[in-house]
């Protein structure tokens, strides 16, 4: 088979999948539980500059292999733009790391069924994200060749991902994902940060404007004071220089009238 043909082959393969292929939709729950792990990962790697694809709910197309579309999957070291299907042979690799997120349905796909195709497939990382039970499970190719996986054990209630380079941890329920001691937070979470920080900028600028309009508010009536202190030691002078002047001439008078009668 020519490129050109191999090319039109994989271009011909469907983006969608059937009923039969994923679960039945399962709420919210279930989308959010996508969507955060996506929005954290595709943000975690877009900031580190990395060359990762992370996507959910993808057709993928193994050789010889039916097709199917886990929640959430990531692949490194390819390029990211959008994809509408993941065909190996043409994307040149399989996949790296795979979450399936749980809420209701056959659990028995997620975690016994999935467990063995998936490390047949030979995917390092597999993720189970029960939402119902709030439990979260982990498998890892023990090698490169092996085809079968081992069940990961958390170490502090963290589970790590040598493929994300990352620790995953449910926290009330929530998937969590941590870059050693830095927790990685979803965008609204970032937007909802940097909203708390710029109202406590405004406020401190607010608070630095009343004070500084409050500490001048002070300083004019400081100067007030001063003037109006000055101008009454001035009226003083003034007034004592006034009558100063009056007793000179009082005496004067005085000097005057008493000089005939000598």
């Amino acid at each position: 088979m020519s490129m050109e043909e191999r090319e039109r082959v994989v271009e011909s393969l469907p983006a969608e999948v059937t009923w039969d292929e994923i679960a039945m939709p399962e709420g919210d729950l279930h989308f959010e539980g996508k969507r955060q792990a996506l929005d954290v990962l595709r943000g975690y790697f877009k900031q580190q500059r990395r060359r990762v694809y992370v996507g959910a709910e993808l057709p993928i197309y193994y050789p010889g292999e039916r097709r199917f579309a886990p929640d959430l999957l990531v692949v490194l070291d390819v390029e990211t733009h959008p994809r509408g299907k993941w065909v190996v042979s043409a994307e040149g690799k399989g996949l790296d790391w795979v979450m399936e997120v749980h809420v209701g349905g056959d659990r028995k796909k997620d975690a016994e069924y999935n467990v063995q195709r998936y490390a047949r497939l030979g995917i390092p990382e597999y993720f189970i994200y029960d939402r119902t039970r709030e439990r979260l499970e982990a498998y890892r190719l023990p090698s490169p060749e092996a085809r079968e996986y081992v069940r990961m054990e958390p170490r502090q209630g963290r589970y790590t991902s040598e493929v994300l380079g990352l620790e995953l941890q449910l926290d009330e329920g929530v998937l969590r994902f941590w870059a050693g001691n830095a927790l990685l937070l979803e965008s609204e979470e970032i937007n909802e940060r940097l909203r708390e920080m710029l109202d406590r900028v405004q406020r401190r600028a607010d608070e630095e404007a009343r004070q500084r309009a409050e500490e001048a508010r002070q300083r004019a009536q400081e100067v007030r004071r001063r003037q109006e202190a000055e101008h009454q030691r001035a009226e003083e002078v003034r007034r004592r220089q006034e009558a100063e002047r009056r007793l000179a001439e009082l005496q004067s008078e005085l000097e005057r009238l008493k000089s005939p009668g000598e």
